[in-house]
C-alpha cells in the first residue's frame, strides 16, 4: 500500500483524513457525553430540592392542619368556659339577692322585737 510519505510500511497509517475525523467525532462525543453528565446531575439535583421542599410543604400543611385543630378545640373549651363564668355570674347575682333580702328580714324581726 501506498502512502503519503511514499513508504509502503503496513505498520504506518495511511493519510485519508478520517483518522481526523474520528478523533473529531470521538472528542464530541466525549463533550456530548460529558454535558450530559452535568444535565442529568443538575436534574438530579433539581429533582432532590424538589422532593424536599414538597416535604416541607406536606410538613407544613401537617403543621398547618393542627394549628387548625387546636385552635377550634380552644375556642370551643373557651366558650364553654365564658358559659360557665356566666352562669356563675348569675348566681353570685342570685345570692347576693337573697343575702340582701335575708338581712333585711332579719333586720325587720329585730326592729320588730326591739318595738
Amino acid at each position: 500500500m501506498a502512502y503519503s510519505d511514499g513508504t509502503n510500511d503496513s505498520s504506518q497509517r495511511p493519510m485519508t483524513g478520517r483518522d481526523d475525523v474520528s478523533v473529531t467525532d470521538s472528542e464530541a462525543v466525549e463533550a456530548a457525553n460529558s454535558r450530559l453528565n452535568s444535565a442529568l446531575d443538575a436534574l438530579e439535583a433539581v429533582v432532590e430540592r424538589r422532593r424536599e421542599h414538597d416535604h416541607g410543604g406536606k410538613m407544613l400543611a401537617a403543621q398547618v392542619q393542627a394549628l387548625g385543630s387546636d385552635r377550634s378545640k380552644l375556642a370551643a373549651d373557651l366558650d364553654s368556659q365564658t358559659a360557665h363564668t356566666r352562669r356563675l355570674e348569675a348566681t353570685n347575682r342570685e345570692i347576693a339577692r337573697r343575702l340582701d333580702l335575708a338581712m333585711e328580714t332579719i333586720r325587720s324581726v329585730l326592729d320588730a322585737h326591739d318595738h
